[in-house]
């Protein structure tokens, strides 16, 4: 199958856009780009609007409507699944073409997605993150009920000590992950655990990237404590995800050891100006520990950018509403990082982490994953943050938008 799309300005992080371009995409690649008329039976007018990378959110819960434990115990189990086709629907009219699920999605949405059920990103798994007993997302509450949702299939992401971890590692690879996650600090969604305090010990974690790597897998942390991050770094961690408290010496260590961040700055500063809902039992306690992390989260990641940390693109999607994926790039510009920047953090830079070398640019022999931009987002990233100025998305060479 060919599809043409004619009349188009080609923009690429630090490339000069390319004007009046003709694109043909055969099946799912992008097989020739030309200022000269080329032939296809389908043909897309893009009427002089700008053709970029569709982009990739490296940090989302597709499954994920905020996290309220309430509604585990309410809910029928089914609903968690149906809520990914409208959240699914959202993230691609935000010119999100695949994401990374930082935990809750699992195998059977991969397949869905790869087998067209409904119109979804591709998606990278972590199918469950390791959370040792009493840390971030071990959700077993004070009254004794266990708010986990667990299922055949599903493995329970509670585990502690050597042996334990690794045996979890290796259920969770089962699963279908194609990464691993770890909770190694406290967060803000789980009552009695603090951002500022490390989670596992180091033996525990250099257990989990031993095996790890056994499989040739990557290993991410939700992180926001700063000791949390350099056992994490210690240990072999591929990337940081939050990094709230993060100081000029982490970051150098994070540069000197290959390690990538993701810091999310969206999600605190939504979850802040629109907190929580009035029925949460736990509202106030987060709000409290909202308020240090917003005080000094830009602040530290624009430290890190600084002394020229690998920063990637990604939301948290799913703890906050869907579809504001591309809001991310703003706050990225706000911590000094140029449009060219930004917009490879969430295009180019972010396809290497995942490790292809064919995504993430409009380029010949490139996988076809674009969007049609109604203005140049070079001149201001802003104008991705409002999806009604991405007109189309296409995926693997399909318009899905």
């Amino acid at each position: 199958m060919q599809t043409l799309i004619e009349n188009v300005n080609i923009v690429n992080p630090f490339g000069e856009v390319k004007t009046n371009q003709n694109v043909l995409i055969e099946n799912n690649i992008l097989k020739e780009i030309s200022s000269s008329k080329l032939k296809a039976d389908n043909v897309i007018d893009g009427e002089d609007n700008y053709l970029m990378p569709g982009f990739i959110d490296c940090h989302t819960h597709i499954f994920a409507k905020g996290f309220h434990k309430e509604e585990n115990m309410a809910n029928p189990l089914g609903l968690h699944f149906y809520n990914a086709v409208p959240h699914s629907l959202q993230t691609i009219n935000a010119g999100v073409t695949t994401i990374r699920d930082c935990g809750s999605a699992d195998l059977s949405f991969k397949l869905a997605q790869q087998r067209r059920l409904f119109t979804a990103p591709k998606i990278h798994l972590s199918i469950t993150p390791l959370v040792m007993t009493g840390g971030h997302f071990d959700l077993l509450l004070p009254s004794g009920w266990d708010m986990e949702i667990i299922y055949p299939g599903f493995p329970k992401g509670r585990c502690d000590g050597v042996e334990e971890v690794l045996k979890k590692t290796r259920e969770v690879k089962r699963a279908g992950a194609d990464f691993i996650k770890v909770m190694a600090s406290g967060g803000v969604l789980t009552t009695n655990s603090s951002p500022e305090h490390a989670q596992f010990n180091l033996k525990e974690l250099k257990t989990i990237v031993c095996e790890a790597k056994a499989n040739d897998m990557k290993v991410s942390a939700h992180c926001h404590s700063l000791k949390g991050m350099n056992n994490c770094i210690k240990a072999g961690f591929s990337s940081i995800e939050h990094g709230t408290f993060i100081d000029e010496k982490t970051s150098r260590r994070m540069v000197e050891n290959n390690v990538s961040l993701v810091p999310t700055l969206l999600v605190h500063q939504y979850l802040y100006e629109n907190g929580f809902p009035a029925w949460d039992s736990y509202a106030a306690e987060k709000t409290e520990k909202l308020k240090e992390i917003v005080k000094v989260h830009k602040e530290n990641i624009t430290t890190a950018y600084e002394q020229g940390v690998n920063i990637l693109m990604g939301t948290d999607s799913g703890v906050i509403p869907h579809g504001h994926n591309l809001e991310e790039l703003t706050h990225l510009t706000g911590i000094g990082m140029s449009e060219d920047e930004a917009i490879a953090s969430g295009t180019i830079k972010a396809a290497e982490f995942l490790g292809f070398d064919n995504l993430g640019l409009v380029k010949e022999n490139y996988i076809a994953d674009l969007i049609i931009v109604n203005s140049n987002p070079l001149d201001d990233v802003s104008v991705l943050s409002d999806n009604d100025n991405i007109l189309k998305v296409i995926q693997d060479g399909c318009v899905v938008k």
